[in-house]
């Protein structure tokens, strides 16, 4: 009787104009979540004496009366864990726990090709000893970790021949070419003293924070590079989290929350939140912090995620900001050096515990949307971007605004049991769709083991077109339907085989890493960007695959998943499609190129003379 109603139910949004679909369809998403809220209510309410704390297990219509259902359908998707195989053996935050909200909160991956061998290397950031000061130190060797890629097959660790073992408490990190010379170099944050790494060409680094000026010494979270003034240069945004200070009495001070009880230490509200650095560059080698000036600096917001993205489609790179327990940021370029808060006519500023962002155009109507995941009992949110649509009113096309349609795609209501973290868009099986994927794992420590955090399943969601989305995690890889406190992750095709891979970095564990043997599979295409003249891997640029009817958009270096980022090459998946009809490029200075008739199943670059204006 459901799925005939579900036919029901489709056929008559067919026969309706945009406008009504969308008020019907909030209309059934607004009755899901009240009732969704209302068992939550009273689950809270209710005594409990379970061991695990959770929210809508075992309560039926909680978690699962949205659920999709596969059917008989085959499954395409599948992954290989080869951590071992490939060499990897990145261990994270190797002492026990102190029960203290820095420890919890990382860490992540960075995903690049340092050495421009055309391989995509993998750093991993570690957590180093206590953030109690008079707590365990770090195991002898702990740092973060540099892997070079030795084509496609393998890893090799050369992390004290680069010198970038950083060994302070380290959250995320990122790879972008602050001084034009062609090589990236790494940028990496940390609770306590970041890093900056200039890349010397030669396979090794040197630390130059301090003579650059991106210093910062707060509790850094995720950070994004971008060209936001669009003079040729990377600029940086580094997102501040809280002003955590340990104080030894407030160890014992704990509050219940859901079935437990937990330290007042591991909770964010506790703490007052800390500004932003927007990092200029000034072209000479040095930054300066204007976030201020810039009005970017939400001091207001407990940042954990930042993305550069262009989110009006007029060419210049806005800025979304996901915070915890504080409402999000979203910020839109005006062109002059500074931007323009929207938070909250845009709809995409709610407040609830925001941690990953996943950035794609996944309804494929030329904008991009937003995946921000969040803390237990909020559901994940997918905002849909509204700029081009035809409901806006003549005289308001110029608005930004967002619908939260996670609910519709069915990445909404199956995620209330969960903590999200590092998250991402691809299409696994190159079908045209783009799926998607997230890292889950409480900051809830376990009711009988306060040692340990509650671990939990990952989500891989399966695309399938018009029916949404579909969780199929534990079908694709037995690892995939393991609980795990995972936190960082980022997508990148390290063996060049046309089918992008998945790694996972796991808090207190070993990182994993999955390669992708999805079967069947259809074709793919694959593009990388490079420029002269400025912003050398032309961040922010914009490709338009076309074929037949269907266009797919992709935007360079958007998206930064949760302390991580993912790889720079842009991927399409076709189907059976063997052959691009156009490509276009918009290229950051606004200059666009046009190729016909690509082939596909192959890896394709492009070159472009950059034209920005010259510095006063």
């Amino acid at each position: 009787m459901s799925s005939l109603v579900g036919v029901r139910v489709r056929v008559g949004l067919t026969m309706m104009n945009k406008r009504q679909r969308l008020l019907i369809r909030w209309s059934i998403v607004t009755a899901a979540v009240l009732l969704v809220v209302g068992a939550i209510a009273w689950m809270i309410a209710r005594p409990s004496q379970e061991a695990v704390p959770a929210v809508g297990i075992g309560v039926e219509g909680v978690t699962n009366i949205l659920d999709r259902k596969l059917g008989d359908k085959v499954v395409p998707l599948r992954f290989e864990e080869v951590t071992d195989r490939v060499g990897v053996d990145f261990r994270h935050f190797q002492i026990p726990r102190s029960s203290l909200l820095p420890e919890d909160m990382g860490s992540g991956v960075a995903v690049g090709d340092y050495d421009g061998d055309g391989f995509d290397d993998l750093y991993f950031v570690n957590f180093c000893g206590s953030a109690n000061p008079t707590g365990p130190p770090a195991e002898s060797g702990c740092s973060n970790r540099l892997y070079r890629n030795i084509e496609g097959q393998h890893f090799e660790d050369v992390t004290n021949a680069a010198r970038v073992g950083f060994t302070g408490h380290g959250m995320g990190a990122s790879w972008g070419d602050y001084d034009n010379d062609g090589d990236l170099d790494l940028y990496v944050t940390a609770f306590g003293d970041n890093a900056f790494y200039e890349n010397l060409g030669d396979g090794s680094f040197r630390d130059v924070t301090a003579a650059a000026g991106v210093n910062d010494s707060r509790f850094s979270t995720g950070c994004s590079w971008a060209d936001y003034d669009l003079d040729g240069d990377l600029d940086l945004y580094v997102a501040n989290y809280v002003d955590f200070v340990f104080r030894p009495q407030d160890r014992n001070v704990r509050k219940r929350q859901y079935a437990t009880e937990q330290p007042y230490t591991l909770n964010p509200s506790a703490y007052e939140p800390q500004p932003n650095a927007l990092f200029r560059n000034n072209g000479d080698g040095t930054f300066t912090d204007v976030a201020a000036s810039a009005g970017v600096n939400d001091p207001h917001g407990r940042s954990l995620s930042a993305s550069w993205c262009d989110m009006d489609n007029n060419g210049k790179p806005d800025l979304y900001v996901a915070n915890d327990v504080s409402n999000n940021g979203v910020f839109r370029n005006r062109g002059d050096g500074t931007f323009e808060d929207v938070g909250p006519g845009s709809l995409a500023a709610d407040y609830r515990g925001a941690m990953g962002i996943a950035v794609a155009d996944v309804d494929n109507d030329l904008d991009l949307d937003l995946l921000i995941t969040h803390w237990i009992a909020q559901e994940n949110a997918l905002y849909r971007n509204m700029i081009v649509d035809e409901m806006i009113p003549a005289d308001d096309s110029g608005r930004l605004w967002f619908l939260d349609s996670a609910d519709e795609y069915g990445l909404g209501q199956s995620s209330l049991d969960m903590v999200g973290w590092a998250c991402g868009f691809c299409d696994f099986d190159n079908d045209g769709h783009r799926d998607f994927w997230l890292v889950n794992g409480s900051t809830l420590e376990m009711a009988e083991d306060h040692a340990h955090l509650v671990p939990q399943k990952p989500f891989l969601y399966w695309h399938r077109g018009e029916e949404g989305f579909v969780d199929v995690a534990g079908r694709v890889a037995p690892i995939l339907g393991e609980p795990m406190v995972a936190r960082g992750g980022a997508q990148v095709d390290f063996d060049h085989d046309g089918l992008v891979d998945w790694v996972i970095v796991r808090h207190g564990g070993r990182a994993i890493v999955l390669r992708n043997n999805s079967e069947p599979s259809g074709n793919w295409l694959r593009v990388q960007l490079r420029q002269t003249g400025g912003n050398t891997h032309a961040l922010g640029a914009r490709v338009f695959v076309t074929v037949g009817k269907e266009t797919q958009m992709a935007e360079v270096g958007v998206s930064p998943s949760y302390l991580s980022n993912h790889e720079l090459t842009l991927h399409f998946g076709l189907g059976p499609v063997e052959q691009v009809e156009s490509l276009r490029i918009r290229w950051p200075d606004g200059q666009e190129d046009t190729h016909t008739n690509v082939a596909a199943d192959q890896l394709v670059t492009y070159f472009h003379d950059a034209s920005y204006p010259v510095r006063p």
